[in-house]
C-alpha cells in the first residue's frame, strides 16, 4: 500500500511541475512584458508586472524591493537588450518557477556591458494575472583569455 501511495504522490508532483500549454504561454508573456518594460523604461507596464511583495536579487548581490526596481528606471543606465535563453517554465498550482540564462546589455553614459547570468524567476497568479514576486541572478565567469587558466 505504501508503495501506491508514494507512486501516485510522486506523479502528481510530476505532473504539476508540466504546464499546460495555455499556462505556459501566459507565464512566457508576462516575462516578456517584463523584459519590455524594462527594455523601455516603462514603469507603469513594469509596475503591472511586479508583485508588490517582490523580492529582486542581482548578481552583484544588491536586494531590492518593487520600488526600488521601478525607481532604478529614472537613472542613466539603459537596458538596451534582454536574450532569455533556453527557458524552462514549472507551474505548482497558482506558483510558476522560469529557470534559464539572459543576456543583458546595458548601456551607462555611452559604456556597453554585457551581463550573462544564470535567472531564477518567481511568479504568482492573482487578480492582475502573472507577476514576478522573486529574482535571483548568478553571473556566469567571464571566460580565461586564450592561453591562461
Amino acid at each position: 500500500m505504501m508503495k501506491w501511495t508514494l507512486f501516485l504522490f510522486s506523479a502528481a508532483i510530476l505532473s504539476a511541475a508540466n504546464p499546460d500549454p495555455k499556462t505556459e504561454k501566459d507565464v512566457l508573456a508576462a516575462m516578456e512584458a517584463y523584459k519590455q518594460a524594462m527594455i523601455k523604461k516603462d514603469a507603469t507596464a513594469l509596475a503591472r508586472v511586479l508583485s508588490d511583495d517582490l523580492t529582486y536579487t542581482h548578481s552583484s548581490n544588491l536586494h531590492q524591493d518593487k520600488a526600488a526596481v521601478l525607481e532604478s528606471l529614472k537613472g542613466n543606465a539603459v537596458v538596451e537588450a534582454i536574450d532569455f535563453k533556453d527557458l524552462k517554465v514549472r507551474v505548482y498550482g497558482n506558483s510558476a518557477v522560469v529557470t534559464g540564462d539572459v543576456d543583458i546589455r546595458n548601456n551607462t553614459a555611452g559604456v556597453v556591458t554585457l551581463s550573462r547570468l544564470n535567472v531564477l524567476h518567481v511568479l504568482v497568479k492573482g487578480p492582475q494575472g502573472w507577476q514576478l514576486v522573486a529574482r535571483q541572478a548568478t553571473r556566469y565567469p567571464e571566460p580565461a583569455p586564450a592561453g591562461k587558466k
